[in-house]
């Protein structure tokens, strides 16, 4: 099945865009990107020139997401989420008398989202950084360091406060005393949860 497109959506030729995606209105998609397939970018969300986003990915409406994001499979970002790319951004060379070049330099970064993760509602992503897999970051956050997998990521700069499963439901939550490592937890899907040494690994179901 072809990809289903609002007529308010730009989406710029050389932009790739997966099967049964759909691109809501006044989006825009430039190019070149990748989008995979069974994928919904939300009304007025931007994707910029190679962005890369995989399959079964669920962006909301008003996300901005700059040159040199890579969001794997099965990630969702909810609506008003920013990634940023630069850590010294300025609008003109030094004596001010031209705009600075807008292309990626020595200063762009990339981000990974990996897969199964979600961003919160109005999360600000920096840059060269990871969100690790089916981590989980809060509404509002601020994320100025990577994110571990399976974490619980919240607050302004973010931090670690727990580890969820792969539902998203937190199953280890830290006290200000106190983090219980090293824990186990087996959820009711059958996944079996083992942190040590702040890293969470996972045993499928047999």
């Amino acid at each position: 099945m072809d990809a289903r497109i609002h007529a308010t959506a730009i989406v710029e030729d050389g932009a790739r865009i997966g099967s049964e995606t759909s691109i809501w209105d006044n989006a825009h998609i430039r190019a070149p990107c990748e989008i995979g397939e069974q994928c919904i970018i939300g009304g007025k969300s931007y994707i910029a020139y190679g962005v890369t986003i995989a399959d079964r990915v669920k962006i909301n409406a008003n996300v901005y997401i700059c040159t040199g994001v890579t969001i794997e499979r099965g990630v969702m970002v909810s609506a008003g989420t920013i990634f940023t790319n630069d850590r010294f951004p300025r609008a003109t060379i030094p004596d001010l008398s031209k705009l600075q070049d807008s292309a990626p330099n020595e200063h762009t970064f990339t981000t990974t989202v990996r897969e199964g993760a979600t961003i919160g509602a109005g999360a600000i992503i920096g840059c060269d950084l990871e969100i690790g897999r089916f981590a989980m970051v809060g509404m509002g956050s601020v994320v100025t360091r990577s994110v571990p997998d399976f974490a619980l990521s919240v607050g302004n700069p973010a931090r670690v406060v727990g580890f969820v499963t792969r539902r998203g439901e937190p199953w280890i939550k830290f006290s200000p005393w106190k983090i219980p490592d090293p824990a186990e937890y087996t959820c009711p899907d059958g996944y079996r949860y083992h942190l040590y040494k702040g890293k969470v690994s996972e045993t499928p179901p047999e």
